[in-house]
């Protein structure tokens, strides 16, 4: 495909989003969440479509030579694919946070001013070969009002096609606006230049992997950014900590035997 090509593509995605968003943003809270539980249920239904689709990728990332730890983060399983329905049916779960008015006070000529949160818009997801952030991406998304275009790595391409018709379907069954869900499937790395400049649809861009990718976005974006962490995080045990707490997460980090 030609860099004209691809940003015709990724465009044409981002518009969708767009026009999504303006109505998704007045979604009464009741359709969201019916919305969120018909993901849910759909994953579950659809999961050997799935995994079907996930195997090709973990099939052709072990024959790149992907490392033991790239392909147990490409993996999905039906537990995997459970523990990710029920995310969803977690977020479902949560307050929403469209319209709740977080402070208010009167001002001396007797003015009441507030702050009430409101959706964002469009959201512009960029992350590597997880297919899970597909599915939390998506819902955290929908729960706060705002429509979605996801580009996942070019490892897990099809299992993000197959995660991304699954829940989008059920989606829009439970009446959110079409479009609400978008999905770059375009691999080459030119799609990610383009969603990095796309301010008249994105309203924001949150960049989820490694430290490059984290890098490269904040540093060549002209979309406001939320920077996340690379991970890596440390854990530090003060004399006077709760030891039994402290064995507990450190058990929970250290379970993947894929990191010894």
């Amino acid at each position: 495909m030609t860099e004209d090509v691809i940003r015709e593509a990724v465009i044409a995605k981002a518009a969708r989003a767009r026009e999504a968003a303006r109505r998704l943003a007045y979604l009464p809270t009741n359709v969201k969440n019916e919305a969120l539980l018909a993901m849910a249920r759909s994953l579950e239904e659809r999961t050997p479509f799935i995994l079907e689709a996930n195997a090709q990728d973990v099939e052709a990332g072990r024959a790149k030579g992907l490392s033991r730890a790239l392909i147990d983060r490409l993996l999905l399983t039906e537990a995997r694919i459970a523990e990710m329905a029920e995310g969803l049916r977690m977020v479902a779960g949560l307050p929403d946070p469209v319209g709740e008015i977080t402070s208010m006070w009167t001002r001396p000529n007797g003015l009441l001013v507030g702050r009430m949160r409101v959706p964002l818009g469009v959201i512009g997801i960029i992350y590597e070969a997880r297919p899970n952030v597909t599915v939390d991406a998506a819902g955290l998304c929908l729960k706060a009002g705002n429509a979605v275009v996801l580009r996942g790595g070019s490892e897990a391409i099809n299992s993000n096609q197959a995660i991304t018709r699954v829940i989008a379907k059920a989606a829009t069954a439970a009446g959110v606006p079409e479009g609400a869900i978008e999905f770059i499937d375009v691999t080459d790395r030119a799609a990610v230049n383009v969603m990095l400049r796309l301010n008249d649809y994105l309203d924001v861009l949150i960049p989820r992997g490694g430290a490059g990718l984290i890098r490269t976005v904040v540093q060549n974006a002209t979309v406001p950014v939320i920077e996340t962490g690379v991970g890596n995080c440390h854990v530090y045990v003060d004399k006077d900590a709760d030891l039994a707490m402290a064995e507990a997460i450190l058990n929970a980090e250290l379970i993947n035997e894929i990191i010894f």
